[in-house]
């Protein structure tokens, strides 16, 4: 690429460090950043998605009212003790979702609002979670965490890929994230290799991509660049020093190890077991700072879990969708319950003056309001973040409106982990309500 072509931006990605932009934009706010991040910055803000197929009870998906005086459906009955946390947001809607009108076709673009292919092909669009892993995934030693307790079907139905149904997160549009169902292959994933990506020099991590970008610039924009990665230098060597003697102050992970023994190999039988251990590893992995973007989808769209535990052994998750009966909402439920518990464990876990809820946002959302497959009118419920300025206690409906696109939510979402975006799938605008 000619020089004259070449901004500061994008000469920083031409020197291969595009997931470092936040640190290398300048050379004074790379060292502010240097300083701040590892002496006296407050806790970082966490990031979780998760999934729940189908939908849910068609009466009984429903809050009103505000703060702690809050109402709640039955399905939400589970997250009572958080009402003045929790925001429940209703009329958000997903365009290209409604063109097939079938499972796979409303959860393959659930978190990117892209067109999807159909005829088996696979065509989506890059998910929320991976666009922030894409900007802020460097600063951790896993950019994210892709969990699920349901394998991934490959199969095709009604014209469109089962794959699109089986994978909510997506690295690019043609290639889903790899989805990690075995809880002690996870639990590897976070710790088996015990070697931060911050133990590693900036300058050492981008070496060669540099030395090929400097012979293609002049002698004078080679002595800046030197100048400039000398500076680097002298950051990270201070930094190392103080660290050696003590002096680095301020957050730090509330876990430098794990807390839970390694799960046992292979893949639980059961679903109670499977979902609490994922939900464990997605906790550990934000107390940790092992990662801070998560996605745990709880079963496939169009799945195949059954619930004996509930006395609800006789229909699979999918069928049962089509119910809407008392069975229907224990294992709603169910579902909800799973929030709960990583909601109340985040809650007692102290970050600086708050909690290490009040430094994470949660989301759980499904491709359709209920097993009508009805995608006009997408359910989401928001937990925590109250560090990063969502107010909680709130009822939010966009039905009627004619800007409701769940993008908008990613935008805001994206703006809070320090991702400022202008457009995400069919939104420009965030949702300045959340």
């Amino acid at each position: 690429m000619a020089l004259q072509h070449l901004s500061r931006r994008t000469m920083l990605r031409g020197l291969g460090v595009s997931m470092m932009l936040p640190w290398l934009e300048s050379l004074s706010a790379f060292a502010d950043d240097v300083s701040d991040n590892m002496s006296v910055n407050q806790p970082p803000t966490r990031m979780a998605i998760l999934f729940s197929g189908c939908g849910f009870h068609s009466r009984e998906w429903w809050a009103k009212g505000s703060g702690a005086d809050m109402e709640l459906g039955r399905v939400l009955q589970p997250l009572s003790d958080f009402r003045e946390q929790l925001v429940f947001i209703q009329g958000l809607y997903n365009a290209e979702a409604l063109k097939g009108n079938i499972h796979s076709s409303q959860t393959g673009n659930l978190l990117s609002g892209a067109p999807l292919a159909a005829g088996g092909t696979i065509m989506s669009g890059t998910s929320v979670d991976q666009v922030v892993a894409s900007h802020i995934g460097h600063q951790t030693k896993l950019p994210s965490l892709v969990l699920g307790c349901e394998k991934a079907n490959p199969s095709v139905h009604k014209n469109y890929s089962m794959l699109y149904s089986s994978h909510i997160s997506w690295s690019s549009p043609t290639t889903p994230t790899p989805l990690e169902v075995y809880p002690a292959l996870a639990f590897d994933h976070l710790f088996k290799n015990t070697a931060q990506r911050g133990d590693q020099s900036v300058l050492d991590a981008v070496l060669a991509d540099a030395q090929d970008f400097r012979r293609g610039i002049s002698r004078l924009d080679q002595q800046k660049l030197d100048e400039y990665f000398n500076s680097v230098r002298e950051v990270e060597q201070r930094i190392s020093r103080a660290g050696q003697r003590g002096e680095l102050q301020g957050w730090r992970p509330t876990l430098t190890e794990p807390n839970i023994p390694r799960p046992s190999d292979g893949y639980p039988q059961d679903i109670v077991e499977h979902m609490r251990l994922m939900s464990d590893i997605l906790i550990l992995a934000f107390q940790t700072d092992t990662t801070r973007v998560c996605t745990l989808k709880l079963n496939n769209d169009h799945g195949t879990l059954r619930f004996p535990h509930l006395g609800v052994d006789y229909m699979i998750h999918h069928l049962l969708s089509h119910s809407d009966g008392d069975d229907w909402l224990k294992v709603n439920q169910f579902f909800l319950e799973q929030l709960a518990y990583i909601a109340h464990r985040m809650d007692s876990i102290q970050e600086g003056e708050g909690s290490l809820l009040d430094h994470s946002m949660l989301m759980l959302c499904s491709s359709m309001l209920n097993g009508n497959h009805d995608a006009t009118k997408l359910p989401v419920v928001m937990l925590g973040g109250s560090a990063t300025g969502i107010r909680g206690g709130q009822v939010l409906d966009y039905s009627g409106q004619t800007d409701r696109q769940m993008c908008r939510l990613y935008l805001s979402m994206m703006q809070r982990m320090g991702v400022k975006l202008d457009q995400f799938g069919d939104a420009s605008s965030a949702l300045i309500e959340v």
